[in-house]
Order: C-alpha cells, then structure tokens, then sequence
C-alpha cells in the first residue's frame, strides 16, 4: 500500500505521528505490517511505537486483534481542536440582542480549562482575542471560569502576565477577585486586558449547572457603567442561550 505521511520528522515521537496519521487516513483495522510498509520502517520500531501508544490510548486494537483503530485520547484531542458548535437559533438569539445594543456582543465556551471563542460580534471583532485566551486572569470570561475551576491552581506557576498596569499579577488579589466572581455569578475587567478596554462576564450553565459558557458584553473603559446598566437583559439572555447550546 503506497502512502506518502505529510510529517516528515524523524526520532521516536516523529514516528508515533506518523503512525497515527497512517492509521487515521486507512482508517480501523491498520495492520502493523500496512503501517512499516507505508512509513518504510523496521517492525521493531513500529512495534514499539505501537505498543506504547495503545498503553497512552492514541491507538485501539481492533476486537480481533489483528488491526489498529484510533483511540480515546485522540478522540479527546479532536473534540478539543474543533471549533465549537453554536445551533443557528442561539446565532439568531445573539443577533437579535446585538441589533439593540450599542456594546460588543461575544460568546465564549468552555473546554478542558481553557477559552474558546464561540460566536464573535461581527461589527465589533475582538481586538485582544490572543490575549484573552492565552491569559483568563486578565479578562472576564477567564476569571469567570477560573472560579468555576475552584482557584488559579489551573494556571502556571510562572509570574501572571501583566498585560496593562492595571491587570491582577497578585495570586492573593485574584483569589479575592475569583470569590467575589462565584458570589456575585459575573465577572468584569477593566482595562485589565486592554487599555481603554472593559468588559462584563455572564455564565451559561450546562444541564448539569455546570459552567459551560459565557456571555461577554465588551465596550471602551470610560462607559463601562452604561455596560453595567445591560446586566438584567444580560441574565435573562443567558437563560434564553442554555437549552440552544447545550
């Protein structure tokens, strides 16, 4: 069987990929043998690298043991590299509440502790989307999900990046900040992120009442007290989104 793998690299992590990526394009039930004709390399390599990856669940045997299937682990890298789903009717929901207001509209979802921008305000683009997703102790959906997680354990432990003068580098203040988060249920940033900038954070709760997303209301620093004002539609739009995104 003729295959050409797209990564080139070499050593055993090199290899594990290549597997992987031969087992996924023949799909359930690759033989060991498919895969050192297709990569051109000896069996004991690839009995190695078999081995190790059925043992970390990248790979599956298949039920008569002859084959390869992709495993668990993969499963779960996929689901948390695909963007997520947004029904057209909480779309519709979201674009409806933008129509009347004069703020920045965004939704944002949760994944495996981390950030992902779900459906962004086309008229009002976020201008931060790197930061605010690589740093949640400076902006409001992060912090949101941070006192979900409980505290900033799931951060590094490296200093917190100070992105303005004003962002929360203190892990005794955030942790203040996180308390006040899970008894009020909103969090807010202002000029935390970016200069200038603020901005409200409502959750979406999941079945379970679990967080599973938020909804971020963004607008310059000066009217953050008109954002403020949009708090009761804002909680009532969040009730309205749970049972179309989850």
């Amino acid at each position: 069987m003729s295959y050409r793998p797209s990564y080139a690299g070499t050593g055993p992590a090199a290899t594990s990929l290549r597997i992987l990526e031969v087992v996924a394009r023949f799909g359930t039930g690759t033989t060991a043998k498919e895969i050192t004709e297709a990569l051109q390399i000896p069996q004991a390599t690839a009995y190695r690298a078999l081995n190790a990856l059925v043992a970390d669940e990248y790979l599956a045997r298949t039920s008569n043991l002859r084959g390869f299937a992709l495993g668990h682990a993969i499963t779960g890298l996929i689901t948390a590299a695909a963007p997520p789903t947004v029904s057209t009717a909480a779309r519709g929901v979201m674009e409806r509440f933008r129509s009347g207001n004069r703020f920045a509209v965004h939704l944002v979802m949760y994944r495996n502790a981390s950030l992902r921008i779900a459906d962004e305000d086309p008229d009002y683009p976020l201008q931060s989307a790197f930061e605010m997703l690589r740093h949640p102790h400076a902006s409001a959906a992060g912090k949101l999900m941070l006192a979900e997680l409980g505290d900033s354990s799931s951060l590094p432990m490296r200093p917190l990046a100070k992105l303005t003068e004003h962002t929360i580098t203190d892990r005794g203040q955030l942790e203040a900040a996180l308390a006040d988060i899970r008894a009020n249920k909103q969090a807010s940033e202002v000029n935390e992120l970016e200069q200038g900038s603020a901005s409200l954070a409502f959750p979406i709760a999941m079945p379970d009442g679990s967080l599973g997303a938020a909804l971020c209301l963004f607008g310059p620093s000066a009217r953050f007290p008109t954002i403020c004002e949009q708090e009761e539609a804002a909680r009532d739009l969040t009730l309205r989104l749970e049972p179309l995104l989850f």
